[in-house]
């Protein structure tokens, strides 16, 4: 059985039109061994298939800009329907699936496929680290499993966008283009809670508790004491276990939730920067502009701009 990945003969970049029409495209990128995307834009009045059979193990991370697309499974008889506005990582052992566009519907979608031999690259040897623990999960035997869906945020369609639209004329093209998808793993595996499994039931309670509240009032947070006198606990021991669950500072976090917010909130474009940082919970609009590019390498107002 031909495998996904090995499909580069004499090029490290190498694009395939599998549909194409004047207005439309279904493109395969390869743009190095275990490194694949699709690009897909659609607004046909028919379905369009696409099959995947391989014994590869993979992660499959599937972002929609607009429209939906549905994800069949035919070893397991699952379906997964990947809707707009979402970004969803799949991660597979073995593949006999069959993605399908929907008629009537204008989409544009971006589904990247890393193969866990490019994964091995990039292991910390620490199964508490989100790529391990992917890396550990195709290892065994599943043929398609969701393991992750979120909105779309404005970092992760900018850093796609990279991906998709490496300058023809620039050289180094698979180098550039595989250093904006390892940006664009860092920032979505980021956004993912990876829990320990030395966590007793009494921490886990105490911390879940607090980033439930934190989630409702990040814009104005409740000081440490209230925060504590809320999980029933002292702050000394919020702050203990907080930090060993979710490997951050309270500050920290509530930090990490107004960016985050901000990021989706660029999106949209529909508000200046400065009322986004006073939306997220931010007096100062420079000192907000300097946290987010402290966290994300770029600043709010080029992706406003985008």
């Amino acid at each position: 059985m031909e495998s996904f990945f090995f499909n580069i003969t004499d090029t490290k970049y190498k694009t395939t039109n599998l549909y194409k029409t004047k207005d439309e495209h279904i493109k395969r990128v390869d743009i190095s061994n275990g490194v694949v995307f699709l690009d897909l834009y659609l607004d046909s009045d028919r379905e369009l298939n696409f099959h995947i059979k391989n014994l590869d193990r993979m992660l499959m991370i599937c972002v929609s800009k607009s429209g939906s697309i549905n994800i069949f499974d035919k070893i397991s008889s699952k379906s997964y329907t990947q809707i707009s506005a979402t970004i969803s990582i799949y991660a597979s052992s073995r593949q006999d699936m069959t993605l399908k566009t929907n008629k009537n519907e204008k989409s544009d979608i971006f589904i990247l496929f890393l193969g866990d031999f490019f994964l091995k690259r990039y292991l910390s040897s620490n199964v508490k680290e989100p790529i391990d623990f992917l890396y550990d999960k195709i290892q065994g035997e599943l043929s398609l499993e969701c393991i992750n869906t979120q909105s779309t945020d404005a970092l992760s369609l900018y850093i796609v966008d990279k991906i998709v639209d490496v300058n023809s004329n620039l050289n180094m093209k698979s180098i550039r283009c595989e250093h904006n998808v390892i940006e664009f793993l860092i920032h979505r595996l980021s956004l993912c809670d990876m829990i320990n499994q030395d966590i007793d039931d009494e921490e886990y309670y105490i911390s879940k508790r607090a980033k439930d509240i934190l989630l409702k009032s990040f814009v104005s947070a409740p000081t440490i004491s209230e925060l504590a006198h809320k999980c029933a606990t002292n702050e000394s021991k919020l702050k203990k276990v907080f930090k060993k669950v979710y490997k951050s500072t309270i500050y920290g976090y509530i930090q990490r939730l107004r960016l985050e917010e901000a990021n989706f909130l660029l999106k949209e474009q529909d508000l200046s920067i400065g009322e986004i940082s006073k939306k997220v919970g931010y007096k100062h609009q420079g000192h907000f502009s300097k946290l987010f590019f402290n966290t994300y390498g770029v600043y709010p107002k080029d992706l406003l701009k985008h």
